[in-house]
């Protein structure tokens, strides 16, 4: 993909703004940083559990910072729907997670039982967290919007035994599901609505002021379960991805390298804790770094985030494509009228970046936005365009310190070809391969939960197979080519869909684009687009002709759409992530599958 014009460096921008304090970036010169960085290093970064008693998240997060000069240090902000605000310092957070921890503890439940959480941007689920994992228990959080059968699925598959919700979610998702779920032995319900009638439950309120506030963590092996992840994709049985406490090496490594978290930063991640974004980086590796998280209880609104950006003074957000494209449809001007001069880094995650969206920011905030890449399965950011470094729009970025990357050459199918168990490296720029990754980083998952052979499969030739396509510039930079079960393979050629959608994004008219592939008795498949449209403009025969000729000139008649449709409602994941399957099912008028599971897939 050719860059759109390259913005200048976060960095560069801020000094011209006369920024009033040291903001020099954590990692300046990239080659230099790479070489030299190693995670044994990295782990001296923290304080391990006294006494030589091993290493645990909580203790990083909160208790290291409780006992020393952060310990009145806001560690948690929330911003709650109805106007409130509540807050927590480090020693406020250190005391409410032993409370919770010395519950789990009174109810018999201990080191690698499964507590999950259904809730939202609540502080119950803050605490609820960090005690569990004070208390050696394994957190695995569940996203509130999930239905009843996505809910049922993964406490079963999870071996759930503590599951801490509202009253209103226990009735509408687990109530129903319940008696299929003899392993699950505690509801503890949050909130302050009525739920005497909700028998067999727990008050969350009334168990932790009940509840010492003097707890120590148990010794904790490195190696010891501490997080179960599910990801689903949109096919199969959810996987649920296990990481352990040595992760909080990564998290906190990553937080300065690709989030550039500095002592006195305000920090915003957008992504709701139910998934791995909010739990990685909206709790574990802000907090370890000891600044002040803002939590956003309310839904995404323009005029309200622009407010927050201002009144909090945020200085790092992280937060996703899909609310920046919709913070570009309000337009650049709604972000004028606010005071956003604190605001020093932006990056964003879960989906590729468009590499107009990164443009726009220089716009809106007079900041790029910085893209990065990770997975589920790895626990952590892999991949990044860093705050001190130039960056290229659209491009992923380059692998961070103590990550070893590679593009392995592809099958039939897109996937890595493996012969005997070996794999071929790319070493050539400029050629599609699925991306690779040497294990060794703390926060690689350790398992599929009860799945050996699944888990086994994503390893090859000594490398973690990814399942993306990507390809390398002459200088290093990787660029995101798609899923390897999404690419499109026409005439020869494997394109991927993300490429053809920026580009269509580039287009004036067009918000939002799905790209497929369709079938052609002569191509095998023909490239097809579903383009939403901007609201100053409306669906013509003669648009799309403009639309098709724009990506022509754009990407050349064998890559661009042969057809384009309008549809103002794409359908999209609850994280609002295009589902190019369910597009493709209904182009081929095919059955569009367990809406649960695909309505449940990130």
């Amino acid at each position: 993909m050719t860059p759109v014009s390259t913005p200048t460096t976060a960095w560069a921008t801020i000094r011209k703004r006369g920024w009033p304090r040291d903001v020099t970036p954590n990692v300046v010169d990239y080659e230099a940083a790479y070489a030299e960085f190693s995670w044994e290093a990295a782990r001296t970064a923290l304080d391990g559990l006294p006494g030589g008693r091993g290493l645990n998240i909580a203790h990083e997060a909160v208790d290291r910072h409780a006992a020393g000069p952060r310990r009145d240090r806001v560690a948690v902000r929330w911003l709650r729907r109805d106007g409130r605000t509540d807050e927590a310092t480090y020693g406020q957070l250190a005391r409410s997670t032993n409370r919770f921890a010395n519950v789990l503890a009174g109810l018999g439940v201990g080191r690698g039982d499964r507590v999950f959480t259904l809730l939202g941007r609540v502080p119950e689920l803050y605490v609820t967290v960090l005690g569990a994992l004070k208390n050696t228990s394994v957190v695995c959080p569940l996203f509130s919007a999930f239905g009843p059968e996505p809910v049922r699925q993964r406490l079963a598959l999870g071996d759930g035994r503590v599951l801490v919700t509202t009253p209103t979610l226990y009735r509408r998702k687990v109530a129903p599901v319940r008696d299929q779920l003899p392993q699950l032995e505690h509801v503890i319900l949050v909130g302050d609505e009525q739920h005497a009638d909700v028998h067999g439950t727990l008050d969350f309120a009334h168990l932790v002021a009940t509840a010492s506030d003097d707890f120590t963590i148990p010794p904790t092996d490195p190696e010891d379960m501490a997080l179960l992840h599910f990801t689903s994709g949109t096919t199969g049985t959810p996987k649920g991805a296990i990481h352990v406490h040595e992760a909080v090496v990564a998290h906190h490594a990553t937080g300065t390298s690709a989030l550039d978290l500095h002592d006195d930063d305000i920090f915003w991640c957008t992504a709701d804790p139910g998934w791995v974004t909010g739990m990685s980086y909206g709790i574990i590796a802000p907090l370890s770094h000891g600044v002040t998280c803002v939590v956003d209880e309310a839904e995404f609104d323009a005029e309200r985030w622009y407010r927050l950006l201002a009144s909090q003074g945020v200085t790092v957000w992280y937060t996703a494509p899909t609310a920046l494209r919709m913070l570009m449809r309000a337009g650049a001007d709604v972000a004028h009228g606010h005071d956003l001069s604190r605001l020093r880094f932006v990056a964003s995650v879960g989906e590729p970046l468009n590499p107009e969206v990164v443009v726009w920011g220089q716009t809106a905030f007079g900041l790029p936005v910085h893209d990065n890449w990770w997975q589920t399965e790895t626990g952590g950011i892999m991949v990044a365009n860093l705050a001190g470094c130039d960056i290229r729009p659209g491009s992923m970025g380059r692998a961070l310190p103590g990550v070893e990357v590679a593009l392995l050459a592809q099958g039939k199918d897109g996937r890595a070809e493996v012969r005997d168990g070996a794999v071929e490296v790319i070493d050539a720029a400029g050629v599609d391969g699925e991306l690779a990754l040497r294990p060794g980083w703390p926060s690689m998952f350790r398992g599929y939960l009860h799945e050996e052979s699944r888990y086994e499969a994503c390893f090859a030739g000594g490398w973690y197979l990814t399942g993306d396509v990507a390809r390398r510039d002459d200088d290093g930079w990787l660029w995101f080519v798609g899923r390897a079960d999404d690419v499109i393979k026409t005439a020869g050629h494997l394109i991927g869909p993300f490429e053809v959608e920026s580009a269509l994004m580039e287009h004036p008219a067009v918000a939002e684009a799905g790209v497929i592939g369709v079938p052609d008795p002569v191509a095998g498949e023909v490239v097809k687009a579903f383009v939403s449209l901007t609201d100053d403009h409306e669906p013509s025969d003669d648009l799309r002709l403009d639309i098709v000729g724009f990506a022509r000139r754009r990407l050349g008649a064998a890559v661009a759409p042969r057809e384009i449709a309008f549809d103002q409602h794409l359908p999209k994941t609850k994280s609002g992530k295009i589902l190019r399957r369910l597009l493709k099912a209904r182009e081929l008028g095919l059955p569009e599958g367990d809406l649960s599971t695909l309505e449940a897939a990130r």
